[in-house]
């Protein structure tokens, strides 16, 4: 199966927080956090539609600037959600700057700050020097978008703030049977890429798809083909991709409880580890993970696989430790009993 999204994190394992997801169909990206992010080409971040951000500590939220300098004088516009209080750390960094030879700019920044409750939503256009637009606010029922492919959740996590904890679903997974489409006479193409976008947008039976490629020897063959004789058929429908991201959050009974839930069942579960096991009182202190606890967090969300990030830098040098620690939890093969929370 083609996976719908191709995940890799920003920085390495001792860097600052980040997710970049490439969403393979759509020729767009998200991105989950904003810690420093040179190490992006410009190309890909220019790609980002909407931005993700757990909490607006430095470390998550540095990079806001190097993707505001990049947007700038781009004719786009640039979605960013967040937990409470969000907003007046976007304005805050808007205020920064001087803003007198900008309005001719199409570029616009939309913000939804997330509470546990519903989502206040403000525009910052570029032309009015980022002056705040109010709009108008929509409930929060779990889900931060949905779009026609995929959605994103979000959960409420405590850190002594709120940090939010995400997951991104794909709806359903197309896929092509290259049997069927030999026996249909059909050829490989990018047609074949629009016959997935308009069967998730769903449309009729009777809507005409204008199928391409070219033959071996170079012949270039074309056909009109109803939706309907390809639903089903040469493109079946399986279970979507599900990707889940957390960070910064204290090993409790209702956090465990919370990250199951949103992340059950993911393929790829990115979980934060900063402490090793034996500094699990300094973690708590912190609010953070501990490489064990998010392989138990992995295990209770039945997780498919686990890649731990957010390594503190006192261990450095000590990175396979702190993958050991996480893999023996997540598997069940450390010595220690799995244990709740009990914070």
């Amino acid at each position: 199966m083609n996976a719908a999204f191709v995940a890799r994190l920003v920085n390495g394992p001792f860097g600052d927080p980040g997710l970049y997801v490439h969403l393979r169909l759509e020729g767009r990206a998200l991105l989950f956090d904003l810690g420093h992010n040179d190490a992006l080409p410009a190309a890909d971040i220019l790609r980002v539609s909407h931005v993700f951000v757990s909490h607006c500590h430095m470390d998550h939220f540095i990079g806001f600037d190097h993707l505001l300098r990049l947007f700038l004088a781009r004719d786009k516009k640039l979605s960013l959600f967040g937990p409470p209080g969000f907003i007046a750390c976007v304005e805050g960094k808007l205020r920064g700057y001087t803003w007198n030879l900008v309005d001719n700019y199409g570029f616009s920044i939309e913000v939804a700050e997330v509470a546990p409750d519903s989502m206040r939503r403000v525009s910052f256009p570029a032309a009015t020097g980022f002056v705040p637009e109010d709009l108008p606010s929509v409930p929060f029922t779990g889900v931060v978008l949905d779009e026609p492919t995929f959605c994103v959740r979000a959960a409420h996590l405590d850190h002594r703030i709120y940090s939010l904890g995400f997951a991104l679903e794909e709806k359903t997974h197309l896929n092509v049977d290259p049997v069927v489409l030999a026996q249909m006479n059909l050829g490989v193409g990018p047609w074949l890429s629009v016959v997935k976008q308009v069967l998730q947008r769903g449309e009729a039976d009777d809507f005409i798809i204008s199928a391409g490629w070219q033959e071996k020897k170079g012949q270039k063959v074309s056909r009109d083909l109803r939706l309907g004789d390809l639903r089903g058929s040469l493109v079946k429908e399986t279970r979507g991709q599900k990707l889940a991201y957390v960070v910064d959050t204290l090993f409790s009974r209702e956090n465990a409880a919370r990250i199951a839930e949103l992340a059950q069942g993911a393929d790829l579960f990115f979980c934060e580890s900063p402490f090793l096991d034996e500094d699990e009182e300094q973690a708590n202190r912190r609010y953070h993970l501990t490489a064990r606890q998010a392989g138990i967090l992995g295990r209770m969300a039945n997780a498919k696989k686990l890649v731990v990030f957010h390594f503190s830098p006192r261990y450095a040098g000590q990175a396979e430790r702190m993958y050991r620690q996480a893999q023996e939890a997540f598997q069940g093969t450390d010595e220690q009993e799995q244990a709740e929370p009990q914070v």
